[in-house]
């Protein structure tokens, strides 16, 4: 699996999964593999619930308005999950970066990706470029990849909605 320069694909992994909770591991497993990731991993009885735990671990951060105290959560994240750069070359992908030990856990390796991916997104983007819709009642994860940033919206039927809000108010 390939990180790319801005934790784009891990930061919208877990935004995905966030919004849009899987039933089951099968589930999990096909929204990885539909958003890049290229390895699977045995399965075990718990992984649904520890992968939960994993993504509701994550939304702390994302909710965490403070920078200071947001970069203090991915950093315990990062110390549980992340280990030193090793080069790898698995599945046909070619030699590439692993942040993370050689452990053949879904839970295990998601934690790393998502966590190391949210930390290149907000080092490199910015620290305020993750948060939630603001357009309530949607409470859906943005994860802004925009060259702006300036995305408030997790859809654009959620910016729609917004829109009209904000012109029925004007005439009001």
């Amino acid at each position: 699996m390939h990180l790319n320069p801005y934790g784009e694909y891990a930061v919208l992994l877990a935004a995905s999964l966030a919004n849009d909770w899987p039933e089951d591991r099968a589930g999990i497993e096909e929204r990885t593999l539909e958003l890049g990731m290229t390895q699977t991993f045995p399965p075990a009885p718990d992984d649904h619930e520890q992968i939960r735990a994993v993504i509701d671990e994550w939304l702390k951060i994302v909710d965490e308005p403070d920078a200071d105290a947001r970069a203090d959560l991915l950093n315990a994240e990062l110390a549980a999950a992340a280990a030193y750069p090793r080069l790898t070359n698995h599945d046909g992908e070619g030699w590439h970066l692993h942040y993370r030990d050689d452990v053949r856990s879904l839970p295990y390796v998601l934690r790393a990706i998502i966590n190391l991916g949210t930390s290149l997104h907000l080092v490199t983007r910015g620290m305020s470029r993750l948060g939630r819709c603001q357009a309530p009642p949607c409470t859906n994860v943005v994860a802004d990849v925009t060259r702006n940033g300036r995305q408030r919206f997790c859809s654009v039927r959620c910016a729609n909605r917004a829109a009209v809000r904000r012109h029925r108010a004007r005439g009001a």
